[in-house]
């Protein structure tokens, strides 16, 4: 069975340690959403587990199909079944969906082996069809003048196409409206109830009404201090983080 392990993960930036004792372990088809205050160190979780240069993995391991990924490069992670889906996605100005797709889906191809553009056409109106894509979007520029709802749209179909054993999704709901949230949450679902486990990161509440996860955890000082399931959400909503604190502060005096 696939598996994503996150071990006693310690991460630093420079010389500020950030991650500070994370464990973590995600199966096929599970969503785990992670929440908590600013700078507890959510989206530089993602950013290191994806093999980001600018964050430094001091300690632990992230085991990904009984393998350490540790010493792998960004594209060989994404390769062994990691896809990273950031915050603020880059504009690509002259440089289509439909053939930055298709470079990705390449790439993620053994040495020596070609695609076949018929069939991966085939592949990819097949997913736009799924997820309720025109057709259309992928003549444009990669997220070149782009909505923010728009922006998402289009890395839910980058992991739509490449098919991806487990997802980091950071703060997905950034800069959307409701109305974007809805169709971007729908993708979301569509795409989990395959065997996609994935890492939700998100600030709010809201987005846990579109994508209900199985599990949802707290993050503060760098590590998870509270989990539970969609109603821990709820009581976060109403409450806020301070009782969380509280009762951290508590547990470690």
């Amino acid at each position: 069975m696939s598996l994503l392990e996150i071990k006693n993960l310690h991460i630093s930036i420079g010389d500020k340690a950030i991650v500070k004792g994370f464990n973590l372990t995600i199966k096929p088809g599970e969503v785990h959403a992670i929440m908590g205050p600013n700078g507890t160190g959510k989206s530089t979780l993602a950013k290191a587990i994806a093999g980001h240069p600018s964050y430094t993995i001091t300690g632990g391991d992230v085991i990904l199909d009984g393998k350490s990924i540790l010493a792998m490069q960004p594209d060989e992670r994404a390769r062994s079944g990691l896809f990273l889906a950031f915050q603020y996605p880059s504009e690509i100005p002259g440089v289509s969906i439909a053939n930055f797709l298709r470079a990705a889906v390449q790439a993620r191809m053994a040495e020596g082996e070609e695609l076949d553009a018929s069939g991966y056409y085939k592949k990819l109106y097949s997913k736009m069809d799924l997820l309720k894509i025109d057709r259309k979007f992928t003549s444009r520029a990669v997220n070149d003048g782009f909505s923010g709802g728009e922006k998402k749209r289009c890395e839910i179909l980058q992991m739509a196409m490449l098919e991806p054993h487990f997802a980091l999704m950071d703060e997905t709901d950034s800069g959307l409206d409701i109305d974007a949230l809805r169709i971007v949450a729908d993708g979301v679902n569509t795409l989990r109830s395959g065997p996609l486990g994935i890492l939700l990161i998100t600030h709010y509440q809201r987005l846990l009404d579109y994508i209900v996860p199985d599990f949802v955890h707290v993050m503060y000082d760098g590590r998870i201090v509270k989990s539970g399931n969609k109603s821990l959400a709820l009581e976060l909503e109403a409450k806020g983080y301070d009782w969380v604190k509280q009762e951290f502060a508590a547990a470690n005096a």
